[in-house]
């Protein structure tokens, strides 16, 4: 039982994943989280006021079930069969300390510092959490699907508008973490 307890070597988690789209691909679904969020505001009636919610959401009970438990299975590994914290490279802990003032690098999973919950209540917090918070959702948006939509089923589909999306998710972070973070923090 002490392999649950582990991260799965990637020829265990790849082909389980790759069995998990071609399961999808052959009953005709696509993977993604960010259409849960289109599901859940036809739920709530967007349907009246926008014709982009008017869809049967009864067709993406699946994907709101898959949301529901990747939450609880997310809450369960967090709380019952993790001890939160992440092996990190000395000189990652050392530059973290030195740069950024983060005193418990290593210790925790998300550090405090940074992820405290009284950050909440920070004017500066609060307005990064609005401009992040905004700017996820106008880009998964904007590129028809969030990154497992599209690393995960857009490329297992060959398709090339995922691909692109794809270069773009990957560049934005390479500029987030080497240009904005260090200017924000």
């Amino acid at each position: 039982m002490n392999w649950i307890y582990e991260p799965w070597p990637w020829y265990i988690a790849g082909p389980l994943l790759a069995l998990t789209m071609f399961i999808l691909l052959f009953l005709g679904k696509t993977f993604g989280f960010s259409s849960n969020l289109r599901t859940m505001c036809t739920i709530g009636g967007a349907g009246k006021f926008s014709s982009f919610f008017k869809i049967d959401w009864k067709q993406q009970q699946w994907n709101l079930l898959f949301l529901i438990g990747s939450v609880l299975g997310g809450f369960l590994a967090a709380n019952f069969m993790s001890n939160n914290t992440v092996e990190i490279n000395p000189k990652i802990i050392e530059k973290l300390s030195k740069d950024l003032n983060i005193q418990s690098g290593g210790e925790a999973y998300l550090p405090p510092e940074i992820f405290d919950i009284s950050n909440l209540t920070s004017p500066t917090g609060i307005i990064l959490l609005l401009i992040g918070g905004f700017l996820v959702g106008f880009g998964a948006r904007y590129a028809g699907g969030c990154t497992s939509g599209h690393a995960i089923s857009g490329l297992s589909n060959l398709q090339i508008p995922s691909l692109i999306a794809v270069i773009g998710f990957f560049i934005g972070g390479l500029l987030m973490v080497h240009v904005l973070f260090p200017l924000i923090f």
